[in-house]
């Protein structure tokens, strides 16, 4: 047994405590997970996620449009970890979905991971294409290959567009969301439709530092935590599933450690009230790509 796995059987108990939601066919997601946006390609990546899942992390969520698949791939095997326990979420890129090749685009990306299913997959943007993407996800969930299929980026009215043709409900959207941008409204109108809710960039972009803003750093203070662990736990108190990115092993680690103190209810107000409907992202009923 190497140093990485035997220090992973010792965070096996550990890794249990990362709560967990249930999606609406009854599969199991865990709340925390590592995100690779932006993480680039090569041996990076690949250490942050075997950081990741040394600290105890079991959800990986990557794309095809990230380019780090395989390096996420190599990682997942490199880390001994049985299949059954860890929880793979992955995208069909925009283009594919363009061009029709929804299926062909979701077996690469089963190659690149090197794994033979995905737990959950996700189409990335509401682009044209998106009917005959959601059947096509249909057929790879009625094939077992894929546990959960779901979206990300989608608004309101494209969700209820897609319930008058799916005959699968999605089980999952996820969407941008952080202090500047709670998105509250879309969060709420999805939960009520037993949609569940991923937040991705929920410490917001390298151009808005949200971290320093000084109710942030206030609530930090109160509570002893840094400002990061006070919006991760915010987001796990609105019944998120939330992956931040990170490629460093201190953050990767201290973003795990949310799970042992509670905002009170009026803490959780002033993490509300600071929403200024402020994107880092992109809008999805306005990009090009």
């Amino acid at each position: 047994m190497d140093e990485f796995t035997s220090k992973t059987a010792k965070n096996q108990q550990n890794a249990s405590v990362i709560p967990t939601l249930r999606l609406n066919n009854g599969v199991l997601i865990p709340q925390l997970g590592l995100g690779v946006f932006l993480a680039g390609r090569g041996a990076k990546t690949e250490q942050a996620v075997l950081w990741a899942l040394e600290a105890g992390y079991r959800h990986i969520d990557t794309a095809a449009v990230y380019g780090n698949e395989a390096e996420v791939g190599r990682a997942l095997k490199a880390s001994g970890l049985p299949r059954q326990e860890l929880f793979i979420t992955g995208k069909i890129w925009n283009d594919h979905i363009r061009a029709g090749l929804t299926r062909e685009a979701f077996y690469q990306t089963l190659e690149n991971l090197q794994t033979n299913y995905l737990d959950l997959c996700l189409l990335h943007w509401p682009v044209a294409g998106t009917r005959q993407a959601w059947a096509v996800l249909e057929e790879l969930y009625a094939e077992g290959l894929v546990r959960a299929i779901g979206v990300s980026n989608f608004q309101q009215h494209h969700l209820e567009d897609l319930q008058t043709y799916a005959r699968i409900a999605p089980m999952f959207n996820q969407l941008e969301s952080h202090p500047l941008f709670n998105n509250q409204s879309l969060i709420d109108w999805c939960q009520n439709q037993n949609i569940s809710v991923g937040a991705w960039s929920p410490l917001g972009g390298p151009r808005v530092p949200i971290l320093q803003h000084p109710a942030l750093q206030a609530l930090a203070e109160k509570y002893q935590r840094s400002p990061a662990q006070i919006v991760l736990r915010w987001d796990i108190q609105r019944n998120l599933v939330i992956i931040p990115k990170s490629s460093h092993q201190e953050r990767i680690i201290n973003n795990r450690q949310i799970f042992d103190f509670t905002l009170s209810e009026e803490d959780m107000e002033v993490m509300q009230s600071l929403n200024l409907n402020y994107r880092v992202g992109p809008d999805p009923d306005n990009f090009n790509f």
